[in-house]
């Protein structure tokens, strides 16, 4: 399957919409989801939509909020993701995990929600 690459969740109504789908918890990270659906007006081309959320107060300074998202935006590009509406909150131990232990609990964690 060719990925067409990874949009971003936009606005508060969308966050809210996947906030309410079925978490899957590991050590760095919760993972929400729900199947993929085009938005009002848009035609059906199924790609993943991510969001990544980091808490001011999980982690309190800018520059470790923002190199968390790197990370994780960078683990999410190596691998390969189901057509979904995905966001994901990060815990700070996300900056201190390995890269290649980041990646696998990625891909294990979309693996679960895809066989939902």
């Amino acid at each position: 399957m060719t990925q067409r690459g990874m949009t971003s969740l936009k606005g508060d109504a969308e966050f809210r919409r996947v906030r309410k789908g079925p978490a899957v918890r590991t050590p760095f990270f919760v993972l929400r989801s729900l199947p993929y659906r085009p938005r009002h007006g848009q035609p059906y081309r199924p790609q993943p939509v991510v969001g990544i959320v980091v808490s001011r107060k999980s982690l309190n300074k800018a520059v470790e909020r923002n190199r968390a998202r790197r990370r994780v935006r960078e683990a999410l590009r190596s691998i390969s993701l189901p057509p979904c509406r995905a966001m994901l909150v990060l815990n700070p131990s996300v900056l201190e995990a390995d890269f290649a232990e980041l990646r696998r609990s990625l891909e294990g964690a979309f693996e679960r929600v895809s066989r939902r």
